[in-house]
Parts: C-alpha cells; structure tokens; sequence
C-alpha cells in the first residue's frame, strides 16, 4: 500500500515557464513520508512555484507529481480538491485573518470543508491548541499574540483537517533568533506528534540544519543536490557551497573529498 512508500511525493521532469520565463527546468526531487524535507534556494529560484505544484495550485507545463503514487498533474477540480485534503499549509507570516478570534480563525477550514456541528468544531479546535499549548489564547485575537503564538495558532489551524502533508513556506521570516529557535521546535515536535510529511521552504540556513531530515537545492531551475544534511556538507556544488557558507550557520569540512 502507498502508505508504506517511504518516498510520499515524487516529483519527475517538472517544468514550468510564465511567459518567456522558464522557472523550473525540469525538477526532480523526493519528498520523504514522515520527514522534514527542507527546500532551500536563492530568491526567485522558484522554491514557492515548486510548492504550489505539489498541492495542485498550479498545472506544470509538463512532468509529474505523485502523491502516494497517484499522478495528480492530469486531475481535473474536483479529483484536486480530495488530494488537496492531504495537504496543510503554513503560510509566511501565518496569515491569520485578523477580525476573527483564534478559535474562529481554527474553526474556518472546519467551516468550509466538513459536516461538524458549531459544538464539534470548537472542540476539535480546542483539542488542536491544547496540543499546540495555545489552548487559553482561543478567545483573543492575532494582534493580542506573540509572532510565536500566532504561528501556533497557524499551525492548529493546518491541523484540524488532520493533513498528511504540512508545507510550511518561510516559517522563520522575521523571527528573532530565540523565536526562531521556537519555531524550529514547534516544526520538529509536529512531525513527531502527529507523524506528518514536512515539506518547509527556508533560506535560513541555522534552521535548515537544525531541524533538516533531508534538504534539497534548487538552482537553476532543478535541484542540484538532495539528501540528508551530512550529505549535502560533503557536496562539490560551488554554488550550494557559497549559498550554505555565506550564511555562516554551517562550514563545510574542506577535508571532505567525497563526490557530491
């Protein structure tokens, strides 16, 4: 059964151009179930167009996309919509809506997308913070929050849906170094808790390999290397060497021969 696929999404010869702008080139990457697949990259590499590809937001111009091994490049609306059910995304700033209380910002997706009774979804809600330690903040709203506590509350609100796949786009963008750090372990502790695939865009890089099970580059339209963080120390790619080095998070050993 696909659920026993260690790879949870493979993505095969992906390409995709706006115009005369030719954005991927052909990407292949794997995402591993169960892991924290970070995605790293220059601006404007084309990390956030990937991500929409993987969630059927966008139609690539050709390739592939299987999810639990089910091409969903072909599907039309309605077939996207159930696949998209196994995705949760995180956004940038979290993206709450500001008018509404926590617990009304938790219950949205609840609202759109099941059956449940008002009574059933505020306990789901619930139960979601709880998890999340955010539990007491259910009737304040996002300005009364901690850039932390809103992205709890971001991520209960990902959850309640119970999503096989969370994509989390920039979660650390303008965090201070301890928030970050807070960040990083809310990430790890969600894949543990709930043994959710974790696919997060990131150009920090502390945090890329704080956290990282497997981390891909894309450059240029493809990925240049793909693997875990040991592997990607050893890689000879002189562009992914200047990107990871630049930051000054990471050094790679210059004793280090292997071929990347």
């Amino acid at each position: 059964m696909s659920e026993h696929d260690p790879i949870h999404v493979r993505v095969r010869g992906l390409h995709k151009s706006f115009g005369t702008h030719h954005v991927l080139k052909g990407v292949d990457l794997d995402v591993d179930r169960g892991k924290i697949n970070m995605i790293i990259g220059g601006s404007g590499q084309g990390k956030s167009v990937l991500m929409k590809h993987l969630m059927g937001l966008l139609k690539p111009d050709r390739g592939q996309i299987l999810v639990d091994e089910i091409d969903i490049v072909p599907m039309d609306d309605f077939e996207l919509n159930e696949i998209r059910k196994k995705f949760g995304l995180v956004f940038q700033y979290a993206a709450l809506f500001d008018s509404m209380s926590v617990e009304e910002n938790v219950i949205f997706p609840l609202i759109e997308h099941t059956k449940m009774s008002r009574e059933e979804m505020l306990q789901t809600a619930y139960d979601m913070l709880g998890r999340l330690n955010v539990r007491e903040h259910g009737k304040k709203f996002p300005a009364q929050l901690s850039g932390g506590q809103r992205k709890r509350v971001a991520l209960a609100r990902a959850l309640v849906l119970k999503p096989q796949i969370l994509l989390y786009d920039e979660p650390t963008t303008g965090l201070d170094p301890i928030q970050t750090k807070v960040a990083d372990d809310m990430i790890k502790e969600t894949a543990d808790m709930f043994g959710v695939t974790s696919v997060v865009i990131s150009h920090d890089m502390a945090s890329v390999f704080r956290i990282g099970d497997k981390i891909s580059m894309l450059a240029n339209g493809v990925i240049v290397a793909s693997g875990p963080p040991e592997m990607i120390l050893s890689s000879r790619d002189a562009y992914l060497r200047e990107f990871v080095e630049t930051s000054g998070a990471v050094r790679f050993d210059e004793e280090e021969t292997h071929p990347r």
